[in-house]
């Protein structure tokens, strides 16, 4: 049987995705949410030494760095055009960003206090092996997925450039993670910020945020029973 890898329609569509400037400032503004949740679930965790897997540009290192989040950081990825872009950035305590399979990591076992899946298990073929990867080389593992696994998601599956190919729950991300054996230590539902629907829609998207941030906050399930929020897990691997 051969080695999982990612396949070339895939691999050809990230190469494409971050060499394309039109989502520059939808991925930055996307990185202060995702920034945010690590620091809230992860501040109080040993986190001196971090690998990012699937790091795309590098904006979440970059906004850990500037918080003093980490001593060491890693970041790897499957496009060659991320990896140099996050070089470019000369981001404080990188010690090394490369590209990699998909799957398979150089890094010895439990090299890691940290590894950060951010909106990468929804764009793998084979997320159980990307995770028993994470599982491997970190000693604890944060994930965060987009919610899409709701009420309003389409019959049949139809590929974007996003590259969503998994679609989840919470209960179903959950589930994934403790049948990899990690243990869940905390998570969170949240929404995008203000910026993010500004950006994508202006006066409208701000309207759009004020309904859905209403409703999780006053019936969480029935929020995400419609609309599309992310759910981000700190998680530590069972022992034995």
């Amino acid at each position: 049987m051969p080695e999982p890898a990612v396949a070339r329609e895939l691999q050809a569509n990230y190469e494409a995705f971050y060499r394309s400037g039109n989502f520059a400032e939808w991925r930055r503004l996307g990185a202060i949410d995702k920034t945010a949740n690590i620091l809230k679930l992860c501040r109080d965790v040993p986190h001196d030494t971090v690998l990012e897997i699937g790091a795309g540009n590098g904006a979440i290192l970059e906004n850990l760095a500037a918080k003093g989040f980490a001593k060491e950081c890693r970041a790897l990825d499957i496009s060659s055009a991320g990896v140099e872009q996050i070089r470019a950035k000369n981001i404080a305590g990188l010690v090394e960003a490369a590209t990699f399979d998909g799957y398979r990591t150089p890094y010895a076992d439990d090299q890691f206090d940290l590894v950060i899946l951010s909106h990468v298990v929804e764009h793998v073929e084979h997320p159980r092996l990307l995770l028993y990867e994470a599982a491997r080389v970190g000693k604890r593992l944060f994930v965060e997925v987009p919610l899409e696994d709701n009420a309003r998601l389409a019959d049949d599956f139809v590929f974007d450039h996003v590259g969503h190919i998994n679609v989840y729950s919470r209960k179903a991300m959950r589930r994934l993670l403790q049948s990899c054996r990690f243990r869940v230590l905390d998570e969170t539902v949240a929404n995008h910020s203000k910026a993010i629907y500004r950006f994508q829609k202006g006066a409208k998207g701000l309207a759009n945020w004020a309904i859905k941030e209403v409703l999780l906050r006053v019936c969480p399930r029935l929020a995400t029973s419609r609309y599309v929020y992310h759910a981000a897990f700190l998680c530590e691997k069972e022992r034995g």
